[in-house]
């Protein structure tokens, strides 16, 4: 079970990463862009980590103020789960 939620975690980081970096891509030439909600979806659904890293890589939406705190935020809560449900669940 751990082994396929690690996989998946680093799959969803790999395609946020990437994610982030077209949508970089696409503001500087000018093109049609991701939304912001995908954006943020993809790091909700496993991805947190490879979006922080693809704002520092990228240095794309490091401007943006609901980008600096609430991907940081995701990743926080995301850890917070993670712990309780290995430490203090009855799982």
């Amino acid at each position: 079970m751990w082994k396929y939620f690690v996989i998946f975690v680093v799959v969803m980081s790999v395609i946020t990463f990437i994610a982030f970096g077209v949508d970089k891509w696409k503001a500087r030439n000018d093109k049609w862009r991701t939304p912001e909600s995908t954006l943020f979806l993809l790091a909700i659904f496993g991805g947190s980590i490879g979006a922080l890293l693809g704002m520092q890589i990228w240095r794309h939406k490091t401007q943006h103020w609901s980008f600096r705190l609430g991907i940081p935020l995701i990743l926080i809560l995301q850890v917070a789960v993670l712990i309780w449900y290995f430490f203090f669940s009855k799982a």
